[in-house]
């Protein structure tokens, strides 16, 4: 497969903007620039002139699990039945024929990060996929990526109202310390010499072991500002990679989170304070964190607000004061860093998978919305500026192999 985007106003996200062409081979970028000449042989995509971006990231959605228009009793997102499920698997749950997935694309959302719900104090693993295809594993960009677990008052309201721990913070924080004082010990037990050889293996240990080894993150739903300190010092008692997931109040400590490294998912920014822990929401956060030296991420939890609304909270965003370079940054390059895909996406750079949206007017307008977008160097969407016309591609030309 060999493809040549021309006529491209380029944002590349990491370097410098240009007027050019991309070259695409087997579904990766190859060359890009202000002089590269289109190979002998390639399909032509002709932009005409418009903005080019990557494919934009949302690092925390529900897409497949939580379908579309179906109601709440079809949704996979929660396995309410224990405290601790950090065994469980999104990747188990995500229907790929979800109409969220086709939003997704008219919105240049072309990689997402699936989470278990906030019900739970560790509610399972998340997964990173692209955002078209007909059979989830051959959508996956990794997995796990990242174990969820919530503190504030989901996992509270859950198990209080059952009249089980936690009802409270303090017991949804000795649940977390529980949890990875026993994958501590079951390590321990499988390092001995003597004793390793006879421990049944644990499928909830093995996947917090994961987290405290350091190979995925720890993916803290926490909107107070008092559960994002309880959930720096968590992190600073067990010595895992922590996120932030949501942060309404991060703002308020930014400098912490400055300091330790944290990032921020921060999101979604259009709902009402429908709960007490989203009584700072403020469009305007995301730039006060940005100026506080905090790595930021924009994210919908689709569907709580729909995920093709990705682009526009970045725009409101930037209305607020947060930087426009740093509001696509948001919704590419840094989503992609916290997932541990930025190798692969989140911007447009020789041997990056060639997810790629031609935008139908500045990215950043409200107005604007993309024409064009390519997941792997294939064109999934396209939207017809006069008919307004919108053409998904069929599931069932997904190559394979490429995305295995």
């Amino acid at each position: 497969m060999l493809l040549a985007i021309v006529n491209a106003k380029v944002i590349p996200v990491e370097g410098q903007e240009f007027d050019g062409t991309i070259v695409v081979r087997d579904g990766r970028i190859a060359e890009l620039g202000a002089d590269v000449a289109v190979p002998e042989g390639a399909e032509v995509l002709d932009a005409g002139g418009a903005q080019v971006t990557p494919g934009l990231v949302d690092a925390h959605v529900h897409l497949g699990v939580h379908p579309e228009g179906d109601g709440p009793t079809a949704s996979d997102t929660n396995e309410m039945t224990n405290p601790n499920t950090a065994g469980v698997r999104a990747l188990d749950a995500i229907d790929p024929f979800d109409e969220g997935f086709d939003l997704a694309l008219a919105g240049g959302v072309t990689t997402v990060n699936v989470n278990p719900g906030s019900g739970n104090p560790i509610g399972g693993q998340a997964v990173t996929l692209h955002t078209h295809g007909r059979i989830v594993d051959h959508m996956v960009l990794r997995e796990p990526a990242g174990i969820k677990s919530a503190l504030g008052e989901n996992p509270k309201r859950v198990y209080g109202d059952k009249k089980v721990m936690p009802s409270t913070r303090m017991g949804t924080a000795k649940i977390l310390r529980d949890a990875f004082v026993a994958a501590q010990n079951y390590q321990r037990r499988l390092a001995d010499p003597d004793k390793g050889s006879q421990q049944d293996v644990d499928l909830t240990m093995e996947a917090l072991g994961k987290v405290l080894r350091r190979e995925i993150p720890w993916r803290q739903h926490a909107h107070r500002a008092d559960d994002i300190v309880t959930a720096l010092r968590l992190q600073a008692e067990f010595g895992y990679d922590l996120i932030i997931d949501h942060g309404t109040e991060a703002h308020v400590v930014a400098d912490l989170l400055a300091e330790r490294g944290v990032p921020v998912l921060i999101g979604p920014l259009f709902t009402t304070k429908s709960k007490m822990e989203l009584r700072k929401r403020s469009i305007a956060n995301p730039g006060k964190l940005a100026r506080a030296g905090v790595e930021l991420s924009l994210i919908t939890d689709h569907p709580v607000i729909p995920i093709s609304f990705l682009v526009h909270q970045a725009s409101l965003a930037v209305r607020e004061g947060l930087d426009r370079g740093t509001a696509l940054r948001a919704i590419t390059i840094n989503p992609a860093k916290a997932l541990g895909v930025a190798a692969e996406v989140g911007s447009l750079e020789v041997g990056k998978r060639a997810d790629v949206v031609v935008w139908g007017g500045d990215w950043m307008d409200p107005m604007a919305r993309p024409r064009t977008v390519l997941i792997d160097g294939r064109v999934v969407f396209e939207h017809d500026a006069a008919t307004g016309d919108e053409r998904i591609a069929s599931r069932d030309e997904v190559p394979l192999a490429l995305s295995a």
